[in-house]
């Protein structure tokens, strides 16, 4: 509603709000399609999942030994500069080349990884997440 006196002296009508933090019950997710936020009694539109993304940190050990693979499948010289932030394709590695460092990691860590979630792999750190998750299970 806009005020007695901003009308009355001709300035424009400004809607204010307030938001408080809301605390939502923190639990184990999996297979989040979209999530809808209540705020202040009013809901917003769901976040799609391509735009919100929950991780949760490989250990050091695990995204230190994907990048001594990624290092080694790429014939990338030692002092190459590799995290987990590290993008495949920024590191010259073309579609093969990550099937060839998939390879290196279902030998390295007595795992298998499915086509699907193979050619999601996009960076040092997805990797590193993925390999936790499935020798989670």
């Amino acid at each position: 509603m806009a005020s007695a006196a901003a009308a009355a002296t001709g300035a424009p009508a400004r809607a204010s709000f307030a938001l408080k933090q809301a605390q939502v019950p923190v639990s184990k997710i999996s297979n989040v399609r979209s999530v809808s936020l209540p705020i202040g009694g009013r809901s917003f539109p769901s976040l799609k999942a391509r735009r919100f993304q929950v991780s949760c940190a490989a250990k050091k050990e695990t995204v230190d030994k994907v990048c001594q693979i990624v290092r080694k499948q790429l014939a990338l010289p030692d002092d190459a500069s590799v995290t987990g932030e590290s993008k495949f394709a920024n590191l010259g590695a073309d579609s093969l080349d990550t099937v060839e460092i998939v390879m290196g990691l279902e030998e390295e860590f007595g795992i298998s990884v499915e086509e699907e979630s193979a050619q999601s792999i996009t960076t040092v750190q997805e990797a590193a997440d993925m390999i936790e998750k499935l020798i989670e299970k």
